[in-house]
């Protein structure tokens, strides 16, 4: 059964290309990134809460005041997922950027994995395990050197951000750890867990978008763009969606490091056609046989990580 997480992981994280084309679309729509943000929440969040109506899963919430606060706020991971690349992007660079989101992530479900936290069943410090990160981590090195133009010296005023970048990445399988600590106490209600975490992240983000409206001479964002948006301008709310109920109920099954092994691979190699071909309405971009050897690399990193 549990062999069955394995696409079900890699077709989420492929799915973070439909979702990145999705939101740059809404982006020009509303003409604030922010608030393209938090109408993409905010659908995944209306998804997911027909779905637990349909299902009949509201029940399990009569458990949630006995579970502990701090396993109902994983969605705020998401929202500081977002704003992070909403502000280095433009400092150090999408690529980069990308490429550090990665590293923390590996790094992050390695540790997970290996130290048994937050409910994580422990794998102790395997070689296997270590080698595998080891090879993905050198796969998103190879992918932010492949891409063209990525040639930005580094200096110690970005040494910040590149922490910022490494956090961002981070809190992801965390955040996938914890919405399964609270599916374990909503009774494995899984519709009704990721319900609730696009809610916790629709709030924070737009308590974000209101903060910054409530700033002078900062420009409001508008909703008349909408009408014109193209229908799959709407998909980055479900392609969100199936990505974290995937990774929390994949971690539990296949461990921290595989899932977001698997479901990088999957962005990875979706994000290659994405380039090359330009779908989505993005930039055509070549893709160089270094980029390619780095998603090479990830492949047979996470392969390495579920075969030990």
């Amino acid at each position: 059964m549990n062999v069955l997480f394995i696409p079900l992981a890699l077709t989420a994280g492929a799915l973070l290309a439909v979702q990145a084309g999705a939101n740059g679309q809404l982006a020009k729509a509303t003409g604030s990134p922010i608030a393209a943000t938090t109408l993409q929440l905010a659908v995944a969040a209306l998804l997911l809460l027909a779905i637990t109506l349909f299902a009949g899963g509201f029940a399990s919430l009569s458990l949630l005041p006995a579970a502990p606060w701090w396993h109902v706020i994983g969605g705020t991971a998401s929202a500081f997922y977002v704003i992070s690349g909403i502000l280095l992007f433009p400092r150090i660079g999408a690529v980069v950027s990308v490429g550090l989101f990665i590293a923390g992530q590996i790094l992050a479900s390695a540790a997970l994995d290996m130290f048994g936290l937050l409910g994580v069943p422990p794998t102790g410090f395997g070689f296997g395990v270590a080698c595998g990160a080891a090879i993905v981590m050198a796969g998103a090195a190879l992918i932010v050197l492949g891409q063209t133009g990525t040639r930005s010296q580094i200096g110690f005023t970005q040494l910040g951000w590149f922490a910022v970048a490494l956090f961002a990445g981070a809190v992801l399988p965390i955040q996938g750890a914890v919405n399964a600590l609270l599916r374990q106490d909503l009774a494995g209600a899984t519709f009704t867990v990721g319900t609730l975490s696009f809610v916790v992240a629709t709030l924070a983000m737009a308590v974000v978008l209101l903060a910054g409206m409530a700033l002078p001479g900062t420009a409001k964002p508008k909703l008349d763009g909408l009408w014109s948006l193209p229908w799959w301008g709407w998909l980055g709310g479900l392609a969100g969606a199936i990505y974290v109920t995937t990774v929390f109920t994949a971690i539990p099954a296949i461990g921290a490091a595989a899932t977001v092994g698997f479901t990088v691979a999957g962005q990875q190699v979706a994000s290659v056609f994405v380039d090359k071909y330009g779908w989505l309405r993005l930039p055509q971009r070549p893709v160089s046989a270094l980029r390619l050897t780095g998603v090479a690399l990830l492949l047979a990193g996470v392969a390495t990580i579920k075969m030990v």
